[in-house]
Parts: C-alpha cells; sequence; structure tokens
C-alpha cells in the first residue's frame, strides 16, 4: 500500500482512513461535526422530537474535525491547498462562510469548492468537508 494512513476516534462508518499521507501531500477524507462518542455538535432535539440543526456550530466541529485528521498527519490547516464543501442546503451557505472566513484569514487560503449535495451519511449532519494539503515529510 502507497503511503500512511491516519484515523480519528471516531469510528468511519466504512473502511477508510480520515487522512492519508502519500509522499508531501495529506489527503483528508470528507469529515462532517460526529464526534467520537456519535454527537452532533449543532444538532439537538427536543423531548417532543423537533430538530435543531445550527451551520455555524456544525461547521466550527467539522473544521476542528479536519484540524484534528490533518494534525495526525504532522499538518495543519495552514497547510491546505484545496478543500471541496458540501453543505445539504444552500441556505446555509451563508453561515458557513460566516464561520470559514472567521477560521481562513487572509490571502493565502486553500482553493475551495462548495456545492449543494442531497444528503449526508446522517440526517442532522449539514456540512462535510474533505481536503489536500502539502507538508513535507520529516
Amino acid at each position: 500500500m502507497v503511503g500512511q494512513s491516519y484515523r480519528l476516534p471516531m469510528a468511519p462508518r466504512a473502511n477508510y482512513a480520515h487522512a492519508k499521507r502519500v509522499g508531501d501531500f495529506i489527503f483528508i477524507s470528507g469529515v462532517a461535526a460526529r464526534q467520537s462518542d456519535n454527537s452532533i455538535p449543532g444538532a439537538e432535539v427536543d423531548a417532543l422530537g423537533t430538530v435543531r440543526l445550527d451551520i455555524g456550530r456544525q461547521t466550527e466541529a467539522t473544521i476542528a474535525n479536519l484540524r484534528a485528521a490533518l494534525q495526525l498527519a504532522g499538518a495543519d490547516l495552514g497547510d491546505l491547498c484545496a478543500l471541496d464543501c458540501y453543505l445539504v442546503s444552500m441556505n446555509d451557505f451563508g453561515g458557513f462562510n460566516e464561520v470559514y472566513n472567521r477560521i481562513f484569514t487572509g490571502l493565502d487560503t486553500p482553493t475551495r469548492t462548495t456545492v449543494a449535495v442531497h444528503q449526508l451519511p446522517h440526517p442532522h449532519l449539514l456540512v462535510e468537508i474533505k481536503g489536500v494539503a502539502y507538508k513535507p515529510a520529516g
């Protein structure tokens, strides 16, 4: 097998790595807000079953998981070259950008594509991000 694979504490839903270093490049699988205990920040269900989803909190948690995957491979957010961002609804684009722009500042930011998708692997997830980073090995 080529490269070295890394996994976050939360088990993936299939047999794949969250991050994979191949030479000086690090590929990050799509990550979302899901935590190791399977909770989802920004997703609350009250006693009557009313669901409240918060794109801001989910974006923060998703980027934190992205950072954690990068750190496993010896990199950080500043090493990102490209991001693909998936939103369940483009109505969340503004709230997503608000958090994104607070974290990624200046001109030295990764390229980014953001698209709407029909759904993500859990009905309470609003955003997923995958990326590629460049960090010389060693």
